[in-house]
């Protein structure tokens, strides 16, 4: 009976002509040098998206740091100043001068300072003073620089109180 013959080749699944099994060490070694190339080309393109992103994300916290300043100061119908004590923390001041007791809120630890994340410096022009329609004095730019890749993005505040990354 050939079917039964044709059945039993199909579950043993080998055919009747022989036919290599595996790849050939031409084929494997095609195969090896476009996964190389692929792979030599991807990883440095993933890394440097990987650290823009890392410097965007910091920028982000930054401006949501100072939205929150102008916020309290629209909110309790004062002044805000912002000040950059160290390189790696923020404080607010309820007042124009960025003097006495910081502004101790959810998001300060106890001594008033907000810190950024890990592997970031900020360095200032000026103390902006947002008041009670949130505008902001004097216009003023944040320089973020990423501690490990040295790359910086900057933070802008308009005298209209607007916070923007460009």
């Amino acid at each position: 009976m050939p079917w039964r013959r044709l059945l039993f080749r199909a579950l043993r699944g080998c055919s009747k002509r022989s036919s290599p099994y595996g790849f050939s060490l031409v084929e494997l070694l095609v195969v090896i040098a476009v996964g190389g190339i692929v792979i030599g080309v991807g990883v440095p393109t993933v890394l440097s998206y990987y650290q823009s992103t890392q410097v965007a994300t910091g920028a982000q916290h930054v401006r949501t740091v100072l939205n929150l300043a102008r916020q309290i100061a629209m909110d309790q119908k004062t002044f805000v100043c912002v000040q950059v004590p160290t390189p790696t923390q923020m404080s607010f001041y309820v007042n124009t001068t960025c003097t006495g007791a910081p502004w101790v809120g959810p998001v300060t630890d106890a001594a008033g300072n907000i810190s950024l994340q890990p592997g970031f410096t900020l360095s200032a022009s000026d103390n902006p003073v947002f008041d009670y329609l949130g505008r902001a004095l004097p216009a003023m730019t944040y320089t973020l620089t990423n501690s490990t890749t040295g790359s910086t993005l900057t933070v802008s505040v308009a005298t209209s109180g607007r916070i923007t990354i460009p």
